[in-house]
């Protein structure tokens, strides 16, 4: 094993460093997932070195937070480093980059945490290596460039694990394919609210995500893999453990937007999300999305939370596309009956549109559980709502999340 000259093995990360910026809330931030990586194991106190491509830009802002925060940098100069545009925390990013294809950086340590990268590739050699793929579309499997590990563990989205297994059926399945194909010591699934699945050599175990007051979803992956991987190779703990660590430290992330160290994660204690036993069957709860649908910003936004409370594992029932406009004779009970049928209520509140205020009545006087989104309301305009037992949030992102945490017990 390679040793440095304290006594520990150094972490070698090789993962893309990229502009991010988001419309709202406003964020511009240069990190990707090698960038964040780095920070997030640096707050660890591992020796740490990033291989990656930098443009002059880039490469400025990474020597500054290298030298700032304690890791070293192996940069190859590229003309033009990627950047991502988001409108909000859930949406699909927008790619600004011209040229990909440039030669495959190479990276032989002992101890290696490798990310898949649109601008180039990495080919490590390692005793022990971590690889999250960062592709939902495309994949790649760890040793389809020639990359090699003595130990290896893979950490994975739902759709990397669907892909890379050829489709197994269940969860469990796909990690036991996966990790059948790779020859991996650790495979690791992650889903969300419903935690991450983590396969190896003991068994299989489920570990919770942890609820946070407030949620930065950009980069919160990137972060769990950086722990797990400083966890796992570095200070030598088990796989279950060291993603348990991750799953904290990532909602420490999501909360702070801040990269925690071992004394900070201490004292962080979020609760976990506990499923229901019907959830952890694989039943999926009905939300009733309410809000006006008059204007195209409206729309918009409706669009938006229905798309994003699919994603959150929610069947959604929403009047402007499951019922439509019309005179009251013909949508008013149908759009009660679907409220009626739904088992929790997600609420766009902003400008206290009348029917949304009397769904959200409804929904209260029924025992329904109701999550408001609001940004521009004043504490005396959402005392109704307050006081009758809704949750308030003023973040979309964190409004979603915190519908489906709302959600995992019934």
């Amino acid at each position: 094993m390679l040793i440095d000259a304290q006594g520990a093995p150094k972490l070698e990360i090789a993962g893309g460093v990229y502009r991010e910026h988001c419309l709202h809330p406003r964020w511009t931030e240069v990190f990707g997932s090698g960038g964040r990586a780095a920070s997030a194991a640096a707050a660890l106190g591992a020796r740490t070195n990033l291989s990656c491509y930098v443009d002059k830009e880039v490469g400025e802002v990474l020597t500054s937070r290298a030298a700032l925060e304690g890791f070293t940098c192996t940069p190859v100069e590229i003309d033009d480093a990627p950047r991502f545009a988001y409108e909000h925390g859930l949406s699909s990013p927008r790619l600004f980059y011209g040229w990909q294809g440039h030669p495959a950086i190479h990276v032989q340590a002992s101890c290696v945490l490798r990310f898949g990268m649109i601008e180039g590739d990495a080919v490590i050699a390692a005793e022990q290596a971590v690889y999250d793929p960062q592709n939902p579309f495309r994949p790649a499997h760890f040793d389809a460039n020639g990359s090699s590990a003595g130990r290896l563990a893979l950490v994975l989205n739902c759709r990397e694990a669907e892909i890379l297994s050829g489709r197994a059926s269940t969860v469990q399945d796909q990690a036991e394919a996966i990790r059948e194909r790779a020859r991996a010591e650790v495979v690791i699934v992650k889903a969300g609210a419903r935690g991450a699945l983590v396969l190896h050599d003991g068994g299989t175990v489920e570990i919770p995500a942890f609820q946070s007051s407030r949620v930065w979803k950009i980069g919160s992956g990137d972060c769990f893999a950086a722990n797990f991987a400083v966890r796992w190779m570095i200070q030598k703990k088990s796989a279950v453990e060291s993603a348990e660590l991750a799953s904290r430290a990532s909602a420490y992330y999501c909360e702070t937007r801040g990269f925690a160290d071992d004394a900070q994660l201490r004292e962080f204690s979020p609760p976990p999300v506990i499923l229901s036993e019907r959830r952890q069957e694989g039943w999926m709860p009905t939300v009733y999305l309410a809000g006006p649908f008059f204007t195209l910003a409206q729309l918009w936004m409706v669009e938006q939370a229905r798309t994003d409370l699919r994603a959150a594992g929610f069947h959604v029932f929403s009047p402007y596309h499951d019922v439509g406009l019309g005179p009251a004779a013909d949508v008013v009970q149908a759009d009660i009956d679907g409220l009626n049928k739904a088992d929790i209520v997600f609420a766009i509140v902003d400008g206290y549109d009348p029917g949304t205020v009397f769904e959200l009545g409804h929904a209260r006087a029924t025992g329904k559980p109701a999550i408001c989104y609001s940004e521009v309301g004043s504490e005396e305009s959402h005392k109704m709502l307050q006081g009758t037992g809704c949750i308030l949030e003023s973040d979309y992102v964190t409004a979603i999340y915190r519908t489906a945490w709302a959600a995992s017990n019934l």
